[in-house]
């Protein structure tokens, strides 16, 4: 006997006997009713609350920028497990930055800027190498 006819012969079997209980039980529908209602109630609540803890999990960590800020991030890329490259802006300015768990290090101040776009960072990096060379 293969495994799948065994699975479906016990969840058939699972399913006789949910109907033979609600059967056996279908004198209490008030209160089945109202232990649904309070299962949905309870599960909504549920649902809600994780999304408010998540709305602030994200506003705490930053994980959204604004669109507003004076220093802005261009291009972000990681060069390690817990190292990165970033290339901000501030006041029209951009700088190319090598960031690590302990210290942040410039690594370039762009002659010209990086245009914001759907680009990689490295294509980005390239584009701000090339002009520098010019």
């Amino acid at each position: 006997m293969s495994y799948l006819t065994v699975l479906l012969s016990n969840a058939a079997v699972a399913i006789e006997e949910t109907t033979a209980s609600q059967v056996v039980s279908s004198g209490s529908n008030s209160t089945s009713y109202v232990s649904t209602l309070a299962n949905m109630l309870g599960g909504l609540i549920v649902v809600i609350a994780l999304i408010f803890l998540l709305a602030y999990i994200v506003k705490r960590l930053n994980l959204v920028p604004s669109q507003n800020a004076v220093i802005k991030t261009i291009a972000m890329t990681q060069v390690g497990q817990k190292e990165k490259l970033m290339v901000v802006e501030i006041n029209q300015q951009q700088y190319l930055l090598g960031v690590t768990p302990h210290q942040i290090n410039l690594l370039d101040k762009l002659a010209q800027p990086i245009e914001e776009s759907n680009h990689s960072f490295a294509k980005n990096l390239q584009q701000a190498k090339e002009r520098h060379h010019e």
